[in-house]
C-alpha cells in the first residue's frame, strides 16, 4: 500500500531538506523534519564534464506532422550526416527526402505501410474496399491538442474508426527503425550491436512533460531501446535542433532574405554580411515553421565553447501549415455544405486524401506576386458524388455560393485566384508573424540579429515575405537552403553532444503540495491543520524551479522525505505546475496536478551492531533524498536511501493523471 504525498493526507510526509547553493549552509532539521519554505533559491549546480559519445552511430528521426523522416552519423566521422535514400514513390518536382507521415493499417489493425507507399495503396484501392482500412494522415497534432494524454489516447482514421494513439505512433517508429537500421548495417563495416546505437527523437518545443513522455515509451513500444537504457534514447527540440545546426552555416548555405529589395523602399544595414562568423554573445532567434506548430527559441553562442544558452523560454503554438490545409476545407464547406463535404470524407475517404494531395502540391506554388490562378483538380467521385447527393453540379454549387474568389474551369478543376490563396493563407501566417513580433519585445530578446527560418512552411514564399515585410528592419532573416532538412540535420548534431545546449529555460512553475508551520495572520484559516497538538499549514506549494528561470545542465534539485509509516514500501509524491510564478497554494486558480513521482524503497537495513534482526533497538527515522534534475529536454528524477547510501528506485510519471 502507497501512501501519497499530499497535504490533505493524514500521512504527514514531510520534505525534510531544502538544498540551496552549494555557499549556503545545509539546512538544520528540527525533530519534525520541516523545514521554513522560504522561496528556493537557485538549486545547486553539478555541472557533467563532457563525456566521449559511448556509441557508434547516432540515428536521429524527425517525426513531423505532415512529413518525417531520418539521417544517422557514425561518431568516428561526425563531420559527415547521411540522410535517408531516396524515397519510392513520391511527388515529381519535390525533393522526397522526407515522407509523408502517413500510416495505413489493415481491416484487422495489423501494420500495411507508412509514408508514400501508405498513401499510394490507399488511393488505388476500390472506394468500398478503402472504408474498412485505417488511414492515418497529420496525426501528430492530436498529441499537442489533447490536454489529458495518456496511454490510452485514441486517434481516429480517416474512415473514423479509432484506435489507441500509441499504437500508431510506436507503427510509425518501428517502419522509421527497420529502414534506418538496414542503410546503417549497408554502410557500416563491423556489426554493429543494439546498445552501439544512440536515437533521437524531435518533438515541439512548445510540447509539455506528457507528450514528451509518451514519444519516449512509443519508442520503447516500438523496439528502438529498452525502458532498461533510458539514456540511448533522446527527446530533441525541434527548433533547439535547428538553432545547433544553424550555428554552424556558411554563407553559401543560406538565402539572407535582407539582401533581397523589400516592399516599401526600407533601407537596411547590410553592411555586414551573414558569413557564420557569430561572434561571442551573438544572440538569434529561430522559427522553426512545421506542418502543425510553429516553435520559437532564443539562443547565445557562448564563447569560446560555442555552446548554446537559451534566452527566453520556447514558445508558439498551432500555427502549422496544417491551417492552410483546414482554411482549405472550410472553404469547400461553404460552397458545398458542411453535411455534404463530411459525407463525402466518410463514403469516399481515399478520394478525400487524393483532393488533399492536390491542394498540398499547388499550396507549395502559391506565391504573392503570382497573377495566374491555381487550378486544383477535383476528383470525379467528387463530382460525380455532389451530383448524386445534390442533383445538381459542382459548377451550380459554385455559382450558387457566391464565392467570386473561386471559379471552375471547364476541364474539371477548381480556379482558386490570388485573393483566395490569400484568404486561405493569410489567418495562419498572421499568427506566425504576431507571435515573432511579441517575442522580440521582450526584454530578453531585444537587440537580437538574426531570425533564422526554418521547417517546412519556412519554404513557402508567402510566409517568406509576409515575415519580410513585418520585421526585415529589425533583424537580419535567414534562411537556410536544406530548410525541410535543418532539424534532421540538428538532431544528429545532439545525439553526437548532448550538452551542447549548456542552459536552458523552464516552461512552467513546478513544485509539490506540502506542510508548514501554521502562522497566525499570514496563513488563511481553512488550510489550518491540527496535528498531535501542532498546527500546519497546509496545500503550500514547494517550488523546485520557476516559470522562466535559467537551470544549467547538470544543475540539480534536491529534497528529502521521509516515509509516513515504518515498513513503508513505496512514496508517492504529487507533482503541480503552473504558467506563472504568483501562487502559493497548490489549490491556487491555474495551478494543475501534472504528475507522480513514485519511490520504491528497499527493505531497510538493519542499524548497525543491531542484535537480534531487524526489530531490535529503536528504528531511526528514514529518509529518502530525491533528485531532480530540469536543464535537460525531459524531467529526470534519481533517489537514494542516506542511510544506507542505497539507490532507490525512482519513476517520474507524466501520462497517468
Amino acid at each position: 500500500m502507497a501512501d501519497v504525498l499530499q497535504p490533505d493526507s493524514n500521512s504527514l510526509q514531510i520534505p525534510s531538506e531544502n538544498v540551496s547553493t552549494p555557499s549556503s549552509p545545509a539546512t538544520a532539521r528540527n525533530d519534525c523534519s520541516i523545514t521554513p519554505l522560504t522561496p528556493s533559491p537557485s538549486p545547486r549546480v553539478e555541472v557533467r564534464p563532457r563525456m566521449a559519445c559511448p556509441f557508434s552511430v547516432v540515428i536521429a528521426i524527425d517525426f513531423g506532422t505532415t512529413s518525417s523522416g531520418y539521417a544517422f552519423s557514425f561518431t568516428q566521422d561526425s563531420e559527415a550526416i547521411h540522410m535517408m535514400k531516396r524515397w519510392e514513390g513520391g511527388d515529381p518536382g519535390v525533393a522526397n527526402q522526407k515522407s509523408p507521415t502517413c500510416l495505413l493499417l489493415t481491416p484487422d489493425l495489423r501494420f500495411h505501410s507508412f509514408g508514400f507507399a501508405a498513401r499510394d495503396f490507399y488511393h488505388d484501392l476500390d472506394p468500398e474496399e478503402a472504408r474498412h482500412w485505417l488511414y492515418f494522415d497529420k496525426f501528430k497534432m492530436r498529441i499537442h491538442s489533447t490536454s489529458d494524454l495518456t496511454m490510452e489516447t485514441e486517434l481516429e482514421a480517416v474512415n473514423g474508426q479509432k484506435v489507441r494513439a500509441i499504437d500508431v505512433f510506436a507503427h510509425a517508429l518501428r517502419f522509421f527503425r527497420e529502414h534506418a537500421l538496414k542503410e546503417v548495417k549497408d554502410q557500416s563495416s563491423s556489426v554493429l550491436e543494439g546498445d552501439e546505437i544512440r536515437w533521437v527523437i524531435t518533438v515541439p518545443a512548445v510540447w509539455r512533460q506528457p507528450a514528451k513522455q509518451f514519444m519516449r515509451e512509443a519508442a520503447y513500444l516500438a523496439g528502438l531501446v529498452s525502458p532498461d537504457c533510458p539514456e540511448q534514447l533522446l527527446i530533441a527540440l525541434e527548433p533547439e535542433a535547428a538553432s545547433i545546426y544553424c550555428r554552424k552555416l556558411r554563407l553559401h548555405q543560406v538565402i539572407d532574405l535582407s539582401m533581397q529589395p523589400i516592399t516599401n523602399g526600407l533601407e537596411l544595414d547590410v553592411s555586414r554580411p551573414f558569413d557564420s562568423s557569430f561572434r561571442q554573445g551573438d544572440r538569434y532567434v529561430v522559427a522553426d515553421c512545421g506542418g502543425g506548430t510553429v516553435d520559437l527559441t532564443v539562443h547565445q553562442i557562448e564563447q569560446p565553447q560555442g555552446t548554446l544558452k537559451e534566452l527566453y523560454k520556447a514558445s508558439g503554438g498551432p500555427y502549422g501549415a496544417v491551417g492552410v490545409d483546414l482554411a482549405f476545407e472550410a472553404m469547400l464547406c461553404q460552397i458545398f455544405g458542411e453535411d455534404f463535404i463530411q459525407s463525402f470524407k466518410a463514403k469516399r475517404p481515399a478520394a478525400w486524401v487524393d483532393l488533399m494531395i492536390a491542394f498540398e502540391a499547388r499550396k507549395r506554388t502559391a506565391s504573392p506576386g503570382r497573377t495566374n490562378a491555381l487550378n486544383i483538380s477535383l476528383p470525379f467521385s467528387f463530382i460525380d458524388y455532389y451530383k448524386r447527393h445534390r442533383g445538381q453540379s459542382v459548377e451550380a454549387a459554385l455559382r450558387r455560393s457566391n464565392m467570386n474568389i473561386v471559379k471552375w474551369s471547364s476541364q474539371g478543376m477548381l480556379q482558386l485566384t490570388q485573393e483566395a490563396m490569400n484568404e486561405l493563407f493569410q489567418p495562419t501566417i498572421s499568427k506566425i508573424v504576431k507571435h515573432i513580433e511579441e517575442l522580440m519585445i521582450k526584454p530578453e530578446v531585444r537587440g537580437v540579429r538574426f531570425l533564422f527560418l526554418v521547417g517546412g512552411f519556412a519554404e513557402s514564399p508567402m510566409l517568406q515575405k509576409a515575415v519580410q515585410k513585418a520585421l526585415g528592419r529589425t533583424c537580419r532573416i535567414i534562411i537556410p537552403h536544406d530548410v525541410g532538412l535543418t532539424i534532421l540535420k540538428g538532431a544528429v548534431l545532439f545525439g553526437l553532444d548532448p550538452t551542447v545546449v549548456r542552459v536552458r529555460r523552464c516552461p512552467l512553475t513546478y513544485g509539490v503540495g506540502v506542510l508548514n508551520r501554521f502562522v497566525e495572520g499570514r496563513h488563511p484559516r481553512d488550510k489550518l491543520l491540527i496535528k498531535d497538538g501542532r498546527e500546519w499549514c497546509t496545500d503550500i506549494l514547494d517550488r523546485f524551479v520557476s516559470v522562466d528561470q535559467s537551470v544549467a545542465l547538470g544543475e540539480v534539485v534536491r529534497r528529502s522525505y521521509t516515509p509516513a509509516r515504518l515498513g513503508q514500501r513505496k512514496i508517492i509524491i504529487n507533482i503541480y505546475c503552473t504558467a506563472t510564478d504568483d501562487v502559493t497554494y497548490i489549490c491556487d486558480p491555474g495551478v494543475r496536478k501534472c504528475g507522480t513521482i513514485t519511490l520504491d524503497l528497499p527493505e531497510p537495513l538493519p542499524p548497525p551492531g543491531a542484535v537480534g534482526g531487524a526489530g531490535a533497538g529503536t528504528p531511526e527515522r528514514r529518509e529518502i533524498r530525491a533528485t531532480m534534475q530540469f536543464g535537460d529536454t525531459e524531467i529526470k528524477v534519481t533517489a537514494v536511501d542516506v542511510m544506507s547510501n542505497r539507490s532507490v528506485r525512482a519513476s517520474i510519471d507524466f501520462l497517468s493523471n
